[in-house]
C-alpha cells in the first residue's frame, strides 16, 4: 500500500490525537501519582505532535 504524503500526515494526526485522549484518560484512572504525571506529560507531548501535524495537514489542504 502506497500512501501519499497527505495520507501519511492525516493518519499520524489521527494517531497522535488518539494518544492524547488515551494518555489523558489513563492519567486520571491511576492512583499512582508518578504514573499519572508521566501519562499527563505524554498527553501534552502527543498534543504538541498533533498540533504540528495539523499545521502540515492544513498546508496540504491549501495546496
Amino acid at each position: 500500500m502506497n500512501l501519499t504524503t497527505k495520507d501519511m500526515i492525516t493518519k499520524k494526526l489521527l494517531d497522535a490525537q488518539e494518544m492524547v485522549r488515551d494518555f489523558e484518560m489513563l492519567s486520571k484512572q491511576t492512583e499512582d501519582k508518578e504514573v499519572a504525571s508521566l501519562f499527563k506529560n505524554f498527553a501534552e507531548e502527543s498534543g504538541t505532535h498533533a498540533r504540528e501535524l495539523q499545521r502540515l495537514a492544513d498546508k496540504y489542504r491549501r495546496d
